[in-house]
């Protein structure tokens, strides 16, 4: 099992619309048929305006098949370049379950 974590530290006063964008984002990869176990977080405690897209993954390779379904798709396009306009920066952590 493969946790991917999306971290976005957001523009100020921008969490709201960056959620709603982003859920708009997971919508579009559900109609595509890859949105599987896909959570959304925000800060409570640490730096301000962070969002967190978490995802769960059953090998690693399933994230290259959806990342290439995705971003072909016109709409997750139109929906990422709006959700990329609230975003100040971002990093991506990849992390395997370990049992």
């Amino acid at each position: 099992m493969v946790l991917v974590r999306n971290v976005f530290r957001l523009k100020f006063g921008k969490p709201r619309e960056s959620a709603a964008v982003l859920k708009e984002s997971v919508a579009v990869q559900k109609r595509l048929g890859v949105a599987v176990n896909q959570r959304l977080f925000t800060d409570l405690r640490g730096p301000s305006y962070t969002l967190v897209l978490a995802l769960r993954l059953p090998y690693l390779a399933a994230m290259e098949a959806t990342l290439s379904k995705t971003m072909g798709d016109p709409d997750f396009q139109a929906s990422h370049q709006k959700f990329a306009a609230l975003v100040e920066s971002g990093h991506r952590e990849i992390l395997q379950l370990v049992e």
